[in-house]
């Protein structure tokens, strides 16, 4: 006569808990490497819209004549065709990070150029705090496309009627 085994299925039971193991290990470090992914691209969007944000500056300062412009368009910033020499801002013009490609929503001008840009993705930001003072807004944005890097000229001063721009002294 043959005789049983007492142990049937323990190895196929430990299999399987080994396997459900290994599955929730997978599955954690896959939402790691997510969330880590998504912070290096919020640190890239904050970089490039940055270098954005500065050439626009750049082209806006540098306008010839006493009427600043901004530029009509992104490629403007790569080639500023109101000079005879070479001028440039960017080398080229920087893809999206959120979608990786140079898709970027513009900001309008009131004379029609472009005064900065965004991402167009509606995702989620983990970055909510700890930002620069010029991009200190982004704490209460809801989705990156919130995030914009605006250009803002300086208030021009008034002039008085001398044209120095100071407050002449009062008469006693």
């Amino acid at each position: 006569m043959a005789r049983r085994s007492t142990q049937g299925g323990f190895t196929y039971l430990l299999v399987l808990l080994l396997l459900a193991a290994f599955g929730l290990l997978l599955a954690t470090a896959g939402t790691r490497w997510s969330t880590s992914e998504q912070r290096a691209k919020e640190a890239v969007l904050l970089r490039v819209g940055s270098d954005v944000r500065r050439a626009i500056g750049a082209y806006y300062e540098s306008s010839p004549g006493s009427v600043k412009q901004f530029p009509p368009n992104l490629a403007a910033l790569l080639l500023d065709a109101r000079f005879v020499g070479v001028r440039r801002y960017l080398r080229k013009i920087p893809d999206d990070p959120m979608s990786r490609k140079p898709d970027w929503a513009l900001i309008s001008a009131p004379d029609g150029g472009v005064t900065g840009i965004h991402s167009q993705s509606d995702k989620t930001p983990l970055k909510t705090g700890n930002f620069s003072p010029p991009d200190v807004s982004f704490s209460s944005a809801a989705k990156y496309s919130d995030w914009q890097f605006v250009f803002a000229p300086p208030p021009t001063t008034p002039t008085s009627a001398t044209g120095s721009g100071a407050v002449p002294p009062q008469q006693p």
